[in-house]
């Protein structure tokens, strides 16, 4: 058996559980880096980032015995993308553009072993350690450690969450802020009303099927807004973001002149 980290019983309880979205630093030590700091999860991103199999393939295995459970955002919601992502160690698939049920249901068949889906054996490798074992067991740990984030990030997929969130093996239903904001025709407003009801709305549609409503927050005020609302699954700002923000208040504290 794997020596999974298993944090989707977690998740499932109702539990608020923070962690990150990497966007730039693929490096040795970011996994221990935002362990260290008390982040949960990592979810490192294919979609806007270019990084290949080959890199996420070393970022997992720097993950070992860490607290905390790595996962992806892959670029579209293809079976290869999906399968492979998990055959390399994936806790779970965070998924762009959801916009049908049907699609929704094709991406857990993907994340699924038969005969819950259709996806391809691939046991004894880094998804497991390497590890030998009972392959019903595997199969059974990894349907119970997999999550599926759908993101509801566009007008189709907002209008049609309900019938997202009732399909089986659809674990979160995941707000992406700037796209959800520009295919809703106000690009960037945050505080629109049309938006903020639109992000009340995914949460209560979680929570009325029993998913988890994810965000990504990046100051303490989203934070605050976003569990008020019911999201339980955050990510605390983004890499790039963040060592912006310190390293520029540094920088202004360096530069500041001494009184005359």
């Amino acid at each position: 058996m794997s020596h999974s980290v298993h944090l989707k019983p977690v998740l499932m309880s109702g539990e608020v559980v923070a962690g990150a979205m990497v966007f730039e630093f693929f490096t040795p030590g970011i996994s221990r880096i935002l362990a260290n700091a008390g982040a949960r999860f990592a979810i490192y991103d294919m979609e806007h980032t270019g990084m290949g199999f080959e890199t996420l393939k070393w970022l997992f295995a720097t993950t070992g015995g860490l607290n905390m459970a790595s996962m992806v955002r892959v670029p579209t919601g293809g079976y290869t993308w999906i399968a492979r992502a998990l055959d390399l160690g994936a806790r779970g698939v965070m998924v762009p553009m959801v916009e049908t049920a049907s699609q929704a249901e094709e991406l857990v068949r993907a994340c699924r072993y038969p005969p819950v889906g259709r996806r391809g054996a691939a046991f004894g490798f880094a998804q497991c350690d390497y590890l030998g074992g009972s392959v019903v067991e595997k199969i059974d740990d990894y349907h119970a450690r997999t999550l599926l984030i759908a993101q509801i990030e566009t007008e189709r997929g907002l209008q049609n969450v309900e019938e997202i969130a009732s399909v089986e093996g659809v674990d979160v239903l995941w707000v992406g802020h700037f796209d959800l904001s520009n295919f809703m025709g106000i690009p960037g407003q945050f505080d629109h009303p049309d938006f903020l009801a639109a992000m009340q709305h995914v949460a209560d549609v979680a929570k009325k099927h029993g998913k988890i409503a994810g965000f990504m927050a990046t100051d303490k005020s989203w934070i605050e807004r976003a569990k008020s609302m019911g999201y339980s699954m955050l990510a605390a700002g983004t890499d790039t973001g963040l060592l912006q923000q310190a390293l520029g208040q540094l920088v202004q504290a360096i530069d500041m002149k001494k009184p005359s």
